[in-house]
């Protein structure tokens, strides 16, 4: 029997601990005094229970269960179990947040200006709050639902733009562009890379020399060269003066005809001289190795 009863005792912990434990899990301290309020509301948005109750973004309870209020269709009452040494004043109200990832949580809007407070099972009104969700879904959603027509339009458009073997082509030619400006790119990477500076120092080079000669020419006497210059071109007017008069002998040779007609007789004699010699060289060329006949 002691064996038995042992045995016995061991299960009955067991099922306490496993009844703790499950009760443990859900938040639920079984050994902690807490008070027991009712939450009327009229939509709970698929709050779970054992959700945690904040006042204050403080956790001062859980969600202990849920039944529908078959009193009053439409509502539904929702068991709250907070802190015993939690007062929810008179005025107060309770508020179902739904949050950007869709879990609801419950908050209590505390009515602070009023000293009288709720008691033990009763009845705190509800209310719900769909956050941005529900921003969303009246705003967001009409809108939407608006634009829907033309984004149809405009996917429609897209699709047959897509189609169109024009674009294709022009893909290929901008590939083609893009490939163009690749090698131009290159080649302007070598030019910068060589051409440039070697032009640069020959463009160097030059400014030195054309600062050599401009100091060069800094120091030449331009006034003497100038007055060479024009003594220069007083003898040439003299010169061309003394070649148009008749007065000396470059004159006469360069404006007597008379000479220049002398001269062509002159010429001529001579040139008609040379023919008779070439026709009667005996005339004037008498030569023997054994001496001269008399004629």
């Amino acid at each position: 029997m002691k064996k038995e009863f042992k045995i016995g005792l061991a299960g009955i912990a067991a099922l306490i601990i496993l009844f703790c434990g499950i009760h443990y899990l859900k938040g639920i301290n079984m050994f902690k005094p807490e008070s027991y309020y009712l939450v009327e509301f009229e939509n709970v948005n698929g709050l779970p229970e054992s959700s945690p109750v904040f006042a204050n973004g403080f956790k001062v309870g859980i969600v202990r269960d849920l039944r529908y209020n078959y009193q009053k269709p439409g509502h539904v009452l929702v068991g709250i179990e907070l802190d015993q040494h939690m007062k929810v004043p008179k005025g107060s109200r309770a508020e179902l947040v739904t949050e950007m990832l869709g879990t609801v949580k419950m908050n209590l809007l505390l009515n602070l200006q009023n000293m009288e407070y709720y008691g033990e099972n009763d009845t705190i009104p509800g209310v719900a709050n769909n956050g941005i969700m529900g921003a969303a879904e009246k705003d967001l959603l009409p809108q939407i639902q608006r634009m829907l027509p033309k984004m149809d339009s405009i996917l429609g458009s897209l699709n047959k733009l897509l189609a169109d073997p024009s674009l294709a082509n022009t893909l290929h030619n901008a590939e083609q562009l893009t490939a163009s400006l690749n090698a131009t790119g290159r080649q302007l990477n070598k030019l910068m890379d060589t051409d440039v500076p070697q032009l640069l120092d020959n463009v160097n080079a030059t400014v030195s020399n054309l600062q050599v000669i401009s100091n060069n020419l800094k120091d030449v006497d331009y006034a003497s060269t100038i007055a060479k210059v024009d003594s220069t071109l007083a003898n040439v007017h003299l010169l061309t003066d003394k070649l148009n008069r008749k007065d000396n002998t470059l004159g006469l040779l360069m404006n007597d005809s008379s000479l220049y007609k002398n001269l062509n007789a002159t010429s001529a004699n001579a040139a008609s001289l040379l023919e008779d010699l070439k026709a009667h060289p005996k005339r004037y060329v008498h030569f023997s190795l054994f001496g001269k006949k008399d004629k």
